[in-house]
């Protein structure tokens, strides 16, 4: 489990045959966890400087591999005790998004990012939604596609200074909209977010 905080941007050293090794500050152990541009991978060497994580074929098929050189986003997986920030991400890159537009608006920039129509529905108003590895607020939902409100600090500190319109991100939709969608919406468009909130109410 991860919280979509990136610890730190490492550095791509090598990528050969499915194996990815990167300098960074963080030093994991043989067996670890550790979401890379989102994807939870696991570490299998170690070198006085690096680590290396394995990539399978499905997942090198499912991720948007162009974005796995220079820099990427780490997050260790969470340890017992952990202090809780972020959302609950599980490292499970869902489908892959397109940014359609990057416009300013104020201090802030805004990020319009397609995705596959059977996804659109796990995305919620005001809900959350991680962009490679990176935890965010989703401020307005439109038909096959969402905007988001990116503030300097994270665009100086993550990949969102690199991308343009038509680059490719990993996306992981909310684990609870797509728990409560399954539970509740198995009939297509026979649920709404208006229902949602009913049926929480209940509760």
């Amino acid at each position: 489990m991860f919280t979509g905080l990136i610890r730190e941007m490492a550095k791509v050293v090598n990528f050969t045959n499915g194996f990815l090794t990167l300098k960074a500050k963080y030093s994991p152990k043989i067996g670890d966890s550790i979401a890379v541009n989102g994807a939870c991978l696991t570490v299998v060497r170690l070198s006085k400087d690096t680590f290396t994580v394995e990539l399978s074929p499905e997942s090198q098929k499912i991720l948007a591999m162009e974005n796995y050189k220079s820099e990427v986003h780490i997050e260790p997986a969470m340890m017992m005790g952990d202090r809780f920030e972020g959302h609950i991400v599980q490292g499970h890159v869902d489908c892959l998004g397109t940014i359609k537009s990057i416009n300013k608006s104020g201090n802030s920039t805004d990020f319009i990012i397609s995705l596959p129509k059977e996804y659109a529905r796990y995305i919620i108003p005001k809900g959350s939604v991680t962009i490679d590895g990176v935890s965010l607020t989703v401020n307005e939902i439109m038909k096959d596609s969402f905007r988001l409100t990116i503030i300097p600090h994270t665009i100086e500190n993550t990949l969102f200074k690199r991308y343009k319109v038509g680059t490719r991100v990993n996306l992981e939709t909310d684990m609870f909209a797509r728990y409560i969608y399954n539970m509740f919406g198995k009939k297509e468009d026979s649920l709404t977010w208006d229902k949602v909130d009913s049926i929480l109410a209940t509760y």
